[in-house]
């Protein structure tokens, strides 16, 4: 049974500790922690767990195999760079870190340990969906790919969001999920910005993403962060031969008063929640034994953090940007296909 701290007991914190307790098999949550307090004291009280007061504590527990990080983003490096060091599993929700050089940070510990401690949250791996387009590019129906149209649309965003988590917090799902699906890295990225909507207040919404993959590949995500009717999520890779779709999320086509229509996904989390189950199924089944993670890493956390910052500066100038990665480590070759 692999024991887990979770630090962080927010949303998505407890969501994961609700799977971990009820859902998931081989695990138990035996300690939480958060800045809020009375927060994870609430949590402890329902879960059994013990309550630090400090994340460090919590990753120093004896009576703690592994850690989830659920914490705000800049707080994720102490974190990971902790339980590096006390030489335990670590699966952290994205970000990794909120810079490039806070990444090759956390890379060098884990490149000095020798082994791989580190998995990064980007569950679109995990989605049925996407594990079915990946598996037909595999098979080779369509040829060799050409183009990829990405849509990512969400109904509403909250009041702290800024124009630069479009890209950063938003589409950076996008980008860690075309590394995996191609096999490939993004050597370059365009931003175009498009008429303004008028449900977007402040924000520059919606804005579309080109990013270039080293093979020759284009791949354009539509972002639209305020367009009310749902979360929409789509994909649609365009072959030699063929194209290969995403299939429909909604479960049941209603036909009604002269209508034919499909729910929408409401969240990410309505979207999603299958493939947060798998996600951390294979997690915890991939610790057994004393094994290590097999799901994206400390290095896919990096390049996503570099694509990214590459998006933001064409989002500023409007300029083509190329994509410079760090020479990739031994530890992580061939991660893209992970």
């Amino acid at each position: 049974m692999l024991k887990v701290g979770v630090i962080g007991t927010g949303m998505i914190g407890q969501d994961h500790i609700r799977r971990m307790t009820t859902v998931l098999a081989g695990v138990r949550v035996t300690a939480v922690s958060d800045v809020d307090t009375a927060v994870a004291a609430s949590v402890g009280a329902r879960t059994g767990a013990r309550v630090h007061s400090l994340g460090v504590d919590l990753i120093n527990d004896p009576e703690v195999d592994a850690v989830v990080v659920c914490s705000w983003g800049p707080t994720h490096e102490q974190y990971v760079l902790a339980a590096i060091d006390a030489g335990k599993p670590v699966f952290c929700e994205k970000p990794l870190a909120t810079t490039q050089e806070a990444c090759l940070r956390i890379i060098d510990a884990e490149v000095v340990v020798g082994r791989r401690l580190v998995q990064v949250g980007y569950m679109r791996r995990y989605d049925g969906e996407y594990r079915a387009l990946k598996a037909a590019l595999g098979r080779g129906v369509i040829g060799s790919p050409l183009m990829m149209h990405c849509t990512h649309r969400n109904a509403s965003v909250p009041a702290f969001y800024e124009k630069e988590m479009a890209i950063t917090d938003t589409a950076v799902h996008e980008i860690d999920m075309v590394r995996w699906l191609f096999d490939d890295e993004v050597a370059a990225v365009r931003v175009l910005v498009p008429r303004r909507s008028r449900n977007g207040g402040e924000l520059q919404d919606p804005l579309m993403l080109l990013l270039e993959m080293s093979s020759g590949v284009l791949v354009d995500v539509e972002i639209s962060v305020n367009i009310r009717y749902g979360y929409d999520i789509r994909g649609e890779v365009v072959g030699e031969n063929g194209t290969a779709a995403l299939g429909n999320a909604s479960p049941v086509t209603v036909r009604h008063a002269g209508t034919d229509s499909r729910p929408v996904p409401a969240d990410w989390r309505e979207r999603f929640l299958r493939a947060y189950d798998v996600e951390f199924q294979e997690w915890i089944d991939s610790l057994s034994a004393g094994g290590q993670p097999v799901g994206p890493s400390a290095w896919d956390g990096y390049a996503a953090a570099v694509v990214s910052d590459a998006g933001v500066a064409a989002l500023r100038t409007g300029d083509r940007v190329p994509v410079v990665l760090a020479d990739r480590p031994k530890l992580y070759a061939a991660e893209v296909a992970a």
